[in-house]
């Protein structure tokens, strides 16, 4: 760790010089900050390659680096600072880039420096609480740590969780009122009263629509598969099945078993949205999409088997251009009537199927009952990744027997859970945020490599590009402008929605294809990329996009119009950007630089490129 008095000292804890350089040093400023920018761009690029072809750099932390991830070295017009290239590994892939920040820092100042002071952020990220069980997800969790020896982290503090549940829960940050209000409260019950009003939240329902089209591969192409049209449809549906939750095993069979018209009956383009309308590549989309599994690896005797539920599908046109009609087909793609079918279980199990049965209607019906451990558990699995960062099963759409769940108990635990609440996503979603498990600080106690995998403190994880965009406009109350690949007025633009709600995954932006957001081809979640790149960073950095919003955008003029004084200013930055009050040694050093409303601004531009702001912890 470098010694200089601005280097990095701990996660998320900004550093700033005083400002009095920027008074009398004013005709060397636009050529310093070019320097500055230059250097700092060399370095990252330096850092992150010298990180990525380190195969020891991503496992190799030291116990230090375990404990604290890397603080961006700021300074007003020197922006040296740049997120490390993965969250979990911040520390070593970052070295690098602190070590070229304090020496560019050291060589542009004068000798005089005020004395090094070291700032806990365990004050920040750590609750002093002591932590307990809360549910039967506990029991399993802790179970296996003590069964393991592995210590757990402590519990995270209320504005952590603040943060952490507003952006798992609904993708979205905490308003500064929202933010006072919490802290400001000490009710014993206050986390659990949040989280049941998150889930009430419309905002909640926008998230997990996105979640679930990116599995569903919700996205218009023109000009087949899914017409601008269907796709609006089928995020519609799946949107208020969400909204008004509907039990998930309805919510698989209405999938699987619907027929009528794409444009009127949205559930059958589950079938329009795939690549191959062939029996074989359905069967692959559905074991993956509801049962977590690839079916590469499968005997052939087994897709096959499989397969032939998916045989009797028919697709015919209508007079309404683009619209087709998904229906069983009695003469199925073999073009036999009225003939009993075979088919097979993925459990093995073969079935004799009438000739007048939809052999969807009785997959279907196996798959969603309670006796069938396989799909509650795949689907548990799915959205305790989606919460806490790692599958139970990782990755979680990659269940087979040579990789086994981390914790059998806790798996099934949610799956008896989500099985016993008649399938309420809502209550799965509740038992999980409420535990102390999920609860637990970032910062992990020791730095025994089995600690993520049985999760014993909360991963660090970029946020997802559409929830990062959506939190920079927040606050800089700006818009962003979206495209599509379809040429209007086939497809529809819309204008100042959220990312979370885009309706059709060919409606993007370069922001959102540069941060990693997934193309909705496969239905796989390693589609989306949330590793962050060097070119995110200097994007994030020097873009003017990213600049026009902090400096044009009226959120942060309105925060300098409430603020009484820089103090208070600086305070409401932090609350607005980070969901979280300053320390006072934070407060002291940034005071000086919210004088004025370009110092303001420049520390907003400093808070929002933090590694505290970019991550999920």
């Amino acid at each position: 760790m470098p010694s200089h008095p601005f280097a990095p000292q701990d996660f998320g804890v900004v550093r700033i010089r005083n400002h009095r350089f920027r008074r009398h040093r004013e005709p060397w400023r636009q050529v310093w900050a070019f320097t500055c920018v230059v250097v700092v761009s060399i370095g990252f690029l330096g850092g992150f390659l010298w990180w990525y072809g380190n195969p020891t750099a991503t496992t190799t932390a030291s116990s230090s680096g375990a404990d604290e991830a890397d603080v961006r070295v700021v300074r007003p017009k020197n922006r040296p600072g740049t997120p490390s290239p993965g969250p979990k590994e911040s520390l070593a892939a970052s070295t690098p880039l602190a070590q070229v920040s304090a020496q560019m820092i050291a060589a542009t100042e004068s000798k005089g420096h005020s004395p090094k002071s070291e700032h806990p952020i365990q004050s920040i990220f750590e609750s002093p609480d002591p932590v307990h069980g809360n549910n039967d997800v506990d029991d399993a969790v802790f179970r296996d740590l003590f069964a393991e020896g592995i210590e757990p982290a402590k519990g995270c503090s209320d504005a952590t969780f603040l943060r952490r549940v507003y952006l798992d829960a609904i993708g979205t940050l905490p308003t500064v009122y929202e933010t006072k209000q919490f802290l400001n409260n000490h009710s014993e019950s206050k986390r659990r009263d949040l989280i049941d009003s998150l889930l009430q939240r419309p905002e909640f329902a926008d998230y997990w629509a996105m979640k679930w089209c990116d599995v569903l591969r919700v996205k218009a192409e023109f000009p087949i598969n899914l017409w601008p049209g269907a796709a609006q449809a089928y995020h519609h549906w799946v949107h208020s099945a969400i909204k008004n939750n509907l039990p998930f095993d309805e919510f698989a069979r209405e999938l699987l078993t619907s027929s009528g018209s794409n444009f009127r009956t949205p559930q059958v383009n589950f079938y329009r949205a795939l690549q191959s309308k062939e029996p074989e590549a359905i069967a692959s989309a559905v074991a993956l999409t509801f049962l977590c599994e690839r079916t590469e690896g499968w005997p052939e005797t087994r897709i096959d088997g499989m397969a032939r539920f998916f045989s009797k599908i028919g697709y015919k046109p209508t007079g309404e251009w683009k619209e087709e009609i998904v229906y069983f087909d009695r003469l199925g793609a073999e073009g036999e009537d009225y003939r009993a079918l075979t088919a097979v279980y993925p459990s093995g199990v073969e079935v004799q199927i009438p000739a007048e049965t939809d052999p969807r209607q009785v997959f279907a019906a196996w798959l969603t009952h309670k006796k069938n451990p396989w799909f509650a558990r795949a689907a548990a699995n799915r959205v305790w990744f989606w919460l806490v960062g790692r599958g139970i099963v990782h990755p979680p759409d990659d269940v087979r027997s040579d990789n086994p769940p981390s914790n059998l108990e806790l798996l099934n635990t949610l799956a008896e859970e989500l099985i016993e609440s008649g399938y309420d996503m809502k209550h799965l979603y509740r038992l999980i945020l409420n535990s102390s498990a999920y609860q637990l600080s970032c910062l992990p106690p020791t730095d025994d490599t089995r600690a993520a995998d049985h999760f014993a403190f909360y991963p660090i994880q970029r946020l997802d590009a559409e929830v990062l965009i959506d939190a920079i406009c927040q606050i800089t109350e700006t818009r962003e402008v979206y495209m599509s690949i379809i040429p209007e007025p086939f497809t529809f633009l819309p204008d100042q929605q959220r990312a979370i709600a885009l309706p059709d995954g060919s409606i993007t932006s370069s922001f959102l294809e540069m941060f990693g957001r997934p193309a909705r081809d496969t239905g796989m979640e390693s589609e989306r990329n949330n590793r962050l790149t060097a070119r995110q960073a200097l994007h994030l950095l020097n873009s003017n996009h990213i600049q026009n919003k902090i400096n044009r955008g009226p959120g942060i003029e309105e925060l300098i119009r409430q603020g009484r004084d820089a103090w208070d200013t600086t305070e409401l930055l932090y609350l607005a950007i980070l969901s979280r009050q300053p320390s006072e040694e934070e407060l002291n050093q940034s005071a000086p630089l919210c004088e004025d409303a370009s110092g303001a601004k420049e520390l907003a531009w400093i808070l929002i490129n933090s590694d505290e702001f970019l991550f999920r912890h």
